[in-house]
Protein backbone atom coordinates (compact mmCIF):
# COMPACT_ATOMS: atom_id res chain seq x y z
CA UNK A 1 0.00 0.00 0.00
CA UNK A 2 1.53 3.32 -0.99
CA UNK A 3 0.31 6.52 1.28
CA UNK A 4 -1.67 8.25 -1.21
CA UNK A 5 -3.78 5.19 -0.87
CA UNK A 6 -3.51 5.05 2.69
CA UNK A 7 -4.74 8.72 2.72
CA UNK A 8 -7.86 7.74 0.62
CA UNK A 9 -8.86 4.65 2.93
CA UNK A 10 -8.24 6.75 6.05
CA UNK A 11 -10.48 9.69 4.65
CA UNK A 12 -12.66 7.19 3.79
CA UNK A 13 -12.91 5.39 7.34
CA UNK A 14 -12.94 8.54 9.43
CA UNK A 15 -15.70 10.22 7.38
CA UNK A 16 -17.63 6.98 7.04
CA UNK A 17 -17.77 6.40 10.40
CA UNK A 18 -19.85 8.93 11.62
CA UNK A 19 -21.50 9.93 8.24
CA UNK A 20 -24.62 7.31 8.02
CA UNK A 21 -23.20 5.93 4.52
CA UNK A 22 -21.69 2.71 6.15
CA UNK A 23 -17.81 2.76 6.76
CA UNK A 24 -17.56 -1.29 6.55
CA UNK A 25 -19.43 -1.22 2.92
CA UNK A 26 -17.25 1.85 1.22
CA UNK A 27 -13.78 0.13 2.60
CA UNK A 28 -15.20 -3.04 0.97
CA UNK A 29 -16.21 -1.61 -2.21
CA UNK A 30 -12.81 0.80 -2.51
CA UNK A 31 -11.11 -2.70 -1.77
CA UNK A 32 -12.98 -4.32 -4.41
CA UNK A 33 -12.24 -0.98 -7.22
CA UNK A 34 -8.73 -1.24 -5.92
CA UNK A 35 -8.25 -4.66 -5.73
CA UNK A 36 -7.14 -6.42 -3.06
CA UNK A 37 -3.57 -6.75 -3.93
CA UNK A 38 -3.61 -3.17 -2.72
CA UNK A 39 -3.93 -4.79 0.90
CA UNK A 40 -0.97 -5.21 2.26
CA UNK A 41 0.28 -8.27 4.95
CA UNK A 42 -0.41 -5.13 7.34
CA UNK A 43 -3.87 -4.88 6.71
CA UNK A 44 -5.30 -5.63 9.75
CA UNK A 45 -2.97 -3.66 11.32
CA UNK A 46 -4.30 -0.81 9.13
CA UNK A 47 -7.40 -1.35 10.31
CA UNK A 48 -6.91 -1.14 13.50
CA UNK A 49 -5.02 2.24 13.37
CA UNK A 50 -7.73 3.94 11.23
CA UNK A 51 -10.51 2.65 13.92
CA UNK A 52 -8.18 3.85 16.55
CA UNK A 53 -7.87 6.90 15.27
CA UNK A 54 -12.00 7.93 14.27
CA UNK A 55 -12.23 6.57 17.78
CA UNK A 56 -9.65 9.00 19.59
CA UNK A 57 -11.83 12.07 17.17
CA UNK A 58 -14.82 10.81 18.53
CA UNK A 59 -13.23 11.23 22.42
CA UNK A 60 -11.96 14.91 21.50
CA UNK A 61 -15.20 15.96 20.19
CA UNK A 62 -17.22 14.63 22.93
CA UNK A 63 -14.67 14.84 25.88
CA UNK A 64 -16.65 16.74 28.32
CA UNK A 65 -19.76 13.94 28.15
CA UNK A 66 -17.18 11.31 28.32
CA UNK A 67 -15.78 12.57 31.70
CA UNK A 68 -19.43 13.02 32.44
CA UNK A 69 -20.39 8.84 31.63
CA UNK A 70 -16.99 7.99 33.63
CA UNK A 71 -17.90 10.29 36.49
CA UNK A 72 -21.34 9.52 36.87
CA UNK A 73 -20.68 5.64 36.61
CA UNK A 74 -18.68 6.04 39.51
CA UNK A 75 -20.73 8.01 41.86
CA UNK A 76 -23.25 5.07 42.44
CA UNK A 77 -25.90 7.57 42.53
CA UNK A 78 -29.61 7.20 40.58
CA UNK A 79 -29.04 10.65 39.27
CA UNK A 80 -29.10 11.76 35.48
CA UNK A 81 -25.08 10.74 34.84
CA UNK A 82 -25.60 7.48 36.53
CA UNK A 83 -28.45 6.53 34.46
CA UNK A 84 -27.26 7.70 30.81
CA UNK A 85 -24.17 5.76 31.52
CA UNK A 86 -25.97 2.69 32.56
CA UNK A 87 -27.94 3.22 29.41
CA UNK A 88 -24.47 3.14 27.18
CA UNK A 89 -23.50 -0.18 28.61
CA UNK A 90 -26.91 -1.75 28.24
CA UNK A 91 -26.69 -0.25 24.56
CA UNK A 92 -23.25 -2.58 24.03
CA UNK A 93 -24.70 -5.51 25.33
CA UNK A 94 -26.37 -6.82 22.06
CA UNK A 95 -23.03 -6.05 19.54
CA UNK A 96 -20.98 -7.89 22.18
CA UNK A 97 -23.41 -10.74 22.12
CA UNK A 98 -23.23 -10.51 17.77
CA UNK A 99 -19.44 -10.53 18.08
CA UNK A 100 -19.11 -13.39 20.23
CA UNK A 101 -21.57 -15.59 18.94
CA UNK A 102 -20.91 -15.05 15.07
CA UNK A 103 -17.68 -13.52 14.95
CA UNK A 104 -16.71 -16.46 11.75
CA UNK A 105 -19.91 -15.78 10.21
CA UNK A 106 -19.80 -12.29 9.59
CA UNK A 107 -16.15 -11.94 8.65
CA UNK A 108 -17.25 -14.27 5.63
CA UNK A 109 -19.89 -11.33 4.98
CA UNK A 110 -16.64 -8.93 4.79
CA UNK A 111 -14.74 -10.77 1.69
CA UNK A 112 -15.81 -9.26 -1.69
CA UNK A 113 -19.82 -9.36 -1.11
CA UNK A 114 -20.26 -6.34 -3.08
CA UNK A 115 -23.61 -7.01 -4.09
CA UNK A 116 -24.62 -8.19 -0.51
CA UNK A 117 -23.19 -4.43 0.30
CA UNK A 118 -24.89 -2.91 -2.11
CA UNK A 119 -28.59 -5.02 -0.97
CA UNK A 120 -27.66 -3.25 2.74
CA UNK A 121 -26.79 0.32 1.77
CA UNK A 122 -30.20 0.50 -0.24
CA UNK A 123 -31.72 -0.87 3.41
CA UNK A 124 -29.58 2.06 5.25
CA UNK A 125 -31.43 4.51 2.80
CA UNK A 126 -34.78 3.59 3.13
CA UNK A 127 -33.65 4.22 7.09
CA UNK A 128 -32.39 7.50 6.63
CA UNK A 129 -35.42 8.58 4.48
CA UNK A 130 -38.23 7.40 6.87
CA UNK A 131 -35.91 8.86 9.53
CA UNK A 132 -35.65 12.32 8.45
CA UNK A 133 -39.58 12.46 7.97
CA UNK A 134 -40.06 12.08 11.74
CA UNK A 135 -40.97 14.84 13.83
CA UNK A 136 -38.11 16.28 15.86
CA UNK A 137 -39.07 16.36 19.59
CA UNK A 138 -37.45 16.78 23.22
CA UNK A 139 -37.29 12.74 24.67
CA UNK A 140 -34.36 11.80 26.07
CA UNK A 141 -33.33 8.31 25.55
CA UNK A 142 -34.59 5.91 27.61
CA UNK A 143 -33.31 2.31 29.06
CA UNK A 144 -35.73 0.49 26.56
CA UNK A 145 -34.83 3.17 23.63
CA UNK A 146 -31.18 2.22 24.59
CA UNK A 147 -31.83 -1.48 24.30
CA UNK A 148 -33.44 -1.22 20.78
CA UNK A 149 -30.68 1.27 19.60
CA UNK A 150 -28.02 -1.26 21.00
CA UNK A 151 -29.95 -4.35 18.58
CA UNK A 152 -29.88 -1.64 15.82
CA UNK A 153 -26.09 -1.18 16.39
CA UNK A 154 -25.95 -4.87 16.43
CA UNK A 155 -27.78 -5.40 12.91
CA UNK A 156 -25.35 -2.52 11.53
CA UNK A 157 -22.16 -4.76 12.17
CA UNK A 158 -23.13 -6.47 8.64
CA UNK A 159 -21.46 -4.45 5.08
CA UNK A 160 -22.93 -2.02 3.84
CA UNK A 161 -25.60 -1.19 7.18
CA UNK A 162 -24.25 2.14 8.76
CA UNK A 163 -23.93 2.10 12.11
CA UNK A 164 -24.35 5.80 12.61
CA UNK A 165 -27.22 5.49 10.17
CA UNK A 166 -28.88 2.70 11.95
CA UNK A 167 -28.48 3.79 15.28
CA UNK A 168 -29.80 7.12 15.13
CA UNK A 169 -32.64 6.47 12.54
CA UNK A 170 -33.67 3.71 15.29
CA UNK A 171 -33.32 6.44 17.92
CA UNK A 172 -35.36 9.30 15.94
CA UNK A 173 -38.26 6.68 14.85
CA UNK A 174 -38.58 5.85 18.25
CA UNK A 175 -38.92 9.27 19.57
CA UNK A 176 -36.02 10.70 20.90
CA UNK A 177 -34.52 13.87 20.10
CA UNK A 178 -32.67 14.28 17.04
CA UNK A 179 -29.28 15.73 18.85
CA UNK A 180 -29.63 13.93 21.33
CA UNK A 181 -30.16 10.43 19.04
CA UNK A 182 -26.59 11.23 17.12
CA UNK A 183 -24.92 12.27 20.56
CA UNK A 184 -25.90 8.94 22.15
CA UNK A 185 -24.81 7.09 18.37
CA UNK A 186 -21.58 8.73 19.07
CA UNK A 187 -20.92 7.56 22.41
CA UNK A 188 -22.29 4.32 22.66
CA UNK A 189 -19.36 2.84 20.06
CA UNK A 190 -16.76 4.42 21.28
CA UNK A 191 -15.86 1.06 24.19
CA UNK A 192 -16.78 -0.90 21.58
CA UNK A 193 -14.25 0.74 19.18
CA UNK A 194 -11.63 -0.09 21.93
CA UNK A 195 -12.55 -2.76 23.15
CA UNK A 196 -12.52 -4.45 19.65
CA UNK A 197 -8.82 -2.63 19.30
CA UNK A 198 -7.73 -4.22 22.25
CA UNK A 199 -8.84 -7.83 21.16
CA UNK A 200 -7.11 -7.40 17.54
CA UNK A 201 -4.42 -6.35 19.46
CA UNK A 202 -3.98 -9.33 22.08
CA UNK A 203 -5.09 -11.80 19.00
CA UNK A 204 -1.09 -12.08 18.05
CA UNK A 205 -2.38 -11.90 14.23
CA UNK A 206 -0.92 -7.79 13.77
CA UNK A 207 1.97 -7.33 11.37
CA UNK A 208 4.67 -4.66 11.71
CA UNK A 209 7.74 -3.67 9.39
CA UNK A 210 9.27 -0.31 9.52
CA UNK A 211 8.60 -0.27 6.02
CA UNK A 212 4.74 0.65 6.35
CA UNK A 213 5.60 3.51 8.96
CA UNK A 214 4.99 5.53 6.81
CA UNK A 215 1.49 4.77 5.52
CA UNK A 216 0.17 3.57 9.20
CA UNK A 217 0.89 6.93 10.41
CA UNK A 218 -0.97 8.86 6.93
CA UNK A 219 -3.62 6.60 7.31
CA UNK A 220 -4.13 7.43 11.16
CA UNK A 221 -4.17 11.26 10.57
CA UNK A 222 -6.05 10.95 7.48
CA UNK A 223 -9.01 9.30 9.66
CA UNK A 224 -8.64 11.54 12.91
CA UNK A 225 -9.03 14.93 11.01
CA UNK A 226 -11.85 13.32 8.53
CA UNK A 227 -13.67 12.09 11.95
CA UNK A 228 -13.01 15.26 13.71
CA UNK A 229 -14.71 16.83 10.98
CA UNK A 230 -17.08 14.16 10.43
CA UNK A 231 -18.35 13.64 13.67
CA UNK A 232 -18.87 17.64 14.22
CA UNK A 233 -20.80 18.23 11.46
CA UNK A 234 -22.78 15.15 11.54
CA UNK A 235 -24.57 15.85 14.96
CA UNK A 236 -25.46 19.72 12.92
CA UNK A 237 -26.99 17.33 9.84
CA UNK A 238 -29.19 15.17 12.07
CA UNK A 239 -30.35 18.44 13.92
CA UNK A 240 -31.49 19.91 10.36
CA UNK A 241 -33.01 17.30 9.48
CA UNK A 242 -30.50 16.92 6.11
CA UNK A 243 -30.60 12.76 6.42
CA UNK A 244 -32.05 12.54 3.01
CA UNK A 245 -29.49 13.45 1.26
CA UNK A 246 -27.78 10.32 2.92
CA UNK A 247 -30.41 8.30 1.72
CA UNK A 248 -30.20 9.26 -1.81
CA UNK A 249 -26.40 8.75 -1.85
CA UNK A 250 -26.71 5.07 -0.43
CA UNK A 251 -29.57 4.19 -2.59
CA UNK A 252 -27.43 5.10 -5.35
CA UNK A 253 -23.75 3.85 -4.52
CA UNK A 254 -26.22 0.91 -3.56
CA UNK A 255 -27.40 0.15 -6.91
CA UNK A 256 -23.79 1.32 -8.22
CA UNK A 257 -22.11 -1.77 -5.81
CA UNK A 258 -25.01 -4.13 -6.98
CA UNK A 259 -24.00 -3.29 -11.10
CA UNK A 260 -20.43 -3.57 -10.27
CA UNK A 261 -20.62 -6.75 -8.06
CA UNK A 262 -22.52 -7.87 -11.13
CA UNK A 263 -20.16 -7.55 -13.69
CA UNK A 264 -16.60 -8.31 -11.53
Amino acid sequence: MGILEAIILGIIQGLTEFLPVSSSGHLELTKAILGEDKMPEEGLLFTVIVHFATALSTVVVFRKDIVEIITGLFQFKWNESFQFSLKIILSMIPAVIVGLLFEKELEQLFDGNVVFVGFMLIVTALLLFFADKAKNTLKPVSFKNALFIGIAQAIAMLPGISRSGATISTSVLLGVDKSKAARFSFLMVVPLIFGKIAKDVMSGDLVYNESSFGYLSAGFLAAFIAGLFACSWMVKLVRNSKLKYFSIYCLVVGLLAIIIGLTL
